[in-house]
C-alpha cells in the first residue's frame, strides 16, 4: 500500500534520458458525478513508441506505481537498474516506457493543491479512464505492448483488463488481489482515514500544518502491512535497533505525506472489485504475489479461486527467501523477473 522511494539513488537511465511531462484535462467526469476543470495528468516516458504494420503502437509499456506514490518510484536502481537498461528485459532503447503519476498523486492533481476535502472522490476506475485518456488523447497510444503495475497499479492492471480487453498484448499485476478490498485490508484502511479525521487538528481538512498526531498513527498503522516481519528482524535484532528503526520509517513517512491525499488515497479503492468482470480480460495475463505479503496474505485463498476466471492467466506465489521483502517485494525484478520473461516471449507476434 504505501509506496516510498526508500533511498535516493537513481538508475543511471542517460540514453535514452527520462522525459517528464503533463497533459490537462479540461473537464473530467468522475464515477461520483463530480467533476474537475483542468486536472493535470504528470507523467513520464522512456524511449521512443514504435508502430506494427497495422499502423498501431507496438512496444509501450504501461507502469503503474501504488498507494501514495508516483511514476518516480520505477526509476530506482533497484527496479529501472535491472529493467530498463540496454539488454535488459524492458530496454528502453526498444520499448516506449511510460510511467504515470495517478490521480491524487506526484505530481498530479489532487487534494493538497488547494480543494482539500472538496477535491472530487476519485476511485481506481477513474484513475485508469483518466491514464487511457493520457495515452489515447495525449501521447497517441493505441495500443500497449504490457501494462503492470504494483500493488494499487497491479489492481489497476486487472482494472485495464477487463475495461480495455483489446487494448494490450499482456499483463503483469505484481502484489494484488482482483477481488473486492475487504477483511483486514479495508480495516486497516479506514483505520488510517479515521484516525487522521480524529485528530483535533485535522479541521476538516483545512488544517495549516499537518495533523501530526492522527497522521501519524495511520503510518504506524500500515507500516505493519507492507513490512516484512523475516527482514525486520534481521535488520533490528535487538529493542533499541527496533524502535530506531521505527522512528526512522516514521520520520520517513510523515516528510514526504499530506493528510488530505493520504485519505483520498486509501479510500479510493472502495468500490474495486474486478471478480465479476475477470472473464472479459482477453490477453495473457501472470499475477505475481508474495507469501510474506501481508497486505495480500496467500492463506485466504483468494487468487486460486479467482484466477480460472481469466480465460489466459497463471498465478504465481513466490516463497518467502532473503530476498523477499513482503509487499515491497513487487519492486525487486530480480526475483520475479524469469517469469515476465516467460510472459513477453509467449505474447510475442508470432508466438
Amino acid at each position: 500500500m504505501l509506496m516510498l522511494l526508500v533511498s535516493g539513488t537513481y538508475a543511471q537511465l542517460n540514453d535514452p534520458t527520462p522525459v517528464e511531462g503533463d497533459y490537462i484535462i479540461k473537464k473530467f467526469d468522475f464515477k461520483s458525478g463530480e467533476s474537475l476543470n483542468n486536472l493535470s495528468l504528470h507523467y513520464t516516458t522512456i524511449g521512443k513508441a514504435n508502430k506494427g504494420k497495422d499502423g498501431k503502437v507496438n512496444n509501450a509499456v504501461l507502469i503503474m506505481h501504488g498507494t501514495t506514490g508516483s511514476g518516480n518510484n520505477f526509476l530506482g536502481e533497484q527496479f529501472a537498474g535491472n529493467l530498463f537498461g540496454p539488454g535488459q528485459l524492458l530496454d528502453a532503447t526498444k520499448y516506449f516506457i511510460i510511467l504515470t503519476d495517478d490521480i491524487g498523486h506526484g505530481k498530479s492533481s489532487k487534494p493538497s493543491d488547494q480543494l482539500h476535502m472538496r477535491f472530487p472522490k476519485y476511485t481506481y476506475d477513474d484513475m485508469v479512464l483518466a491514464n487511457h485518456m493520457l495515452l489515447t488523447e495525449h501521447l497517441k497510444v493505441d495500443h500497449l505492448r504490457l501494462v503492470m503495475g504494483t500493488s494499487m497499479g497491479g489492481m489497476h492492471s486487472w482494472v485495464w483488463g477487463y475495461t480495455y480487453p483489446n487494448f494490450m498484448d499482456a499483463l503483469m499485476p505484481l502484489a494484488s488481489l482482483p477481488v473486492e478490498i475487504a477483511g483486514r485490508n479495508r480495516m486497516q484502511r479506514k483505520m488510517a482515514i479515521d484516525l487522521i479525521q480524529m485528530d483535533p487538528e485535522f479541521k476538516n481538512g483545512e488544517y495549516k500544518e499537518q495533523p501530526k498526531l492522527g497522521l501519524s498513527a495511520a503510518i504506524l498503522s500500515l507500516m505493519f502491512m507492507v513490512s516484512s516481519p523475516l527482514q525486520q528482524q534481521k535488520t533490528a535484532p535487538t529493542r533499541a535497533l527496533a524502535e530506531t528503526m521505527m522512528q526512522k520509517t516514521l520520520q520517513r513517512y510523515q516528510s514526504s505525506l499530506d493528510a488530505n491525499d493520504l485519505i483520498y488515497a486509501f479510500d479510493s479503492s472502495r468500490d474495486y472489485n474486478p471478480a465479476p468482470h475477470l472473464s472479459k480480460i482477453k490477453a495473457p495475463l501472470v499475477a505475481i504475489n508474495s507469501a510474506d505479503d501481508q497486505v495480500n496474505p496467500p492463506e485466504l485463498g483468494v487468487m486460486e479461486r479467482e484466477i480460472t476466471k481469466v480465460k489466459d492467466g497463471k498465478y504465481i506465489l513466490l516463497p518467502i527467501t532473503d530476498d523477499t521483502r513482503g509487499h515491497g517485494t513487487h519492486s525487486n525484478p530480480k526475483i520475479w523477473g524469469k517469469y515476465l520473461k516467460e510472459l513477453l516471449t509467449r505474447t510475442e507476434k508470432g508466438n
